[in-house]
């Protein structure tokens, strides 16, 4: 295992992947955890995941990699599997009691008051996006932009290459797979496999602005 500064400096952009090597189940079954026990705010979990690893399914995904996007169809078809990350597009009482009823189910709550405890000031954030932030969707949407980086951070932990893709066309994504009928719409892509000895991408040195212009430090 490496340690957590070797895992940053190995994981890149993957450009091009090796389209003879696959990722392992026991390794795919990792990636899984790494998206579901994904941090959220309040642990609202807005999330949904489409995972292909055959030919077909990574071509309806490529779908969304037409016209301008064209660039990424490869990645996509190249990688070992492909995710699809979607994010709610609302939280109603009915998935509110969802999330809730499933913590109860896995012991987080020592009596009915504690449980109320946190189902309310749950819906009273989510009310601040709703209503007086008016930024509901973008608030999800961070959610799970958070799942995207425990996905490159462990994929990499566990030696795999990925690559995230905001390249694609979310509507075409988002009428293949029926997703807004569901509630959902998809947020990004991210291509998962092993880096191909041809990607000019891993060779190239890690660029990162200075430490001076990153960090403030208070004492």
């Amino acid at each position: 295992m490496m340690n957590i500064v070797e895992t940053l400096n190995r994981r890149y952009s993957t450009k091009e992947f090796n389209p003879e090597k696959k990722i392992s189940d026991a390794d795919m079954e990792a990636v899984k955890s790494l998206l579901r026990l994904s941090p959220s705010s309040t642990n609202i979990q807005p999330w949904h995941f489409i995972i292909a690893d055959s030919q077909q399914g990574k071509a309806r995904i490529a779908r969304g990699a037409q016209d301008f996007y064209l660039f990424n169809e490869s990645k996509i078809m190249n990688a070992s599997h492909v995710i699809v990350l979607c994010a709610r597009t609302s939280a109603e009482e009915e998935y509110m009691q969802r999330v809730l009823e499933q913590e109860d189910q896995d012991g987080r709550y020592a009596n009915p008051e504690v449980k109320q405890m946190v189902y309310n000031p749950r819906n009273h954030f989510a009310d601040i996006h709703r209503n007086d932030l008016n930024d509901f969707q973008h608030w999800v949407e961070k959610q799970v932009y958070l799942s995207m980086g425990s996905l490159l951070m462990g994929a990499a932990s566990i030696g795999l290459d990925a690559l995230p893709m905001e390249g694609v066309d979310v509507n075409i994504i988002n009428d293949e797979f029926g997703l807004s009928e569901q509630g959902f719409t998809s947020v990004a892509v991210v291509a998962l496999g092993y880096r191909d000895a041809s990607d000019f991408n891993a060779a190239l040195p890690k660029s990162r602005l200075p430490e001076s212009e990153v960090f403030t430090f208070l004492s």
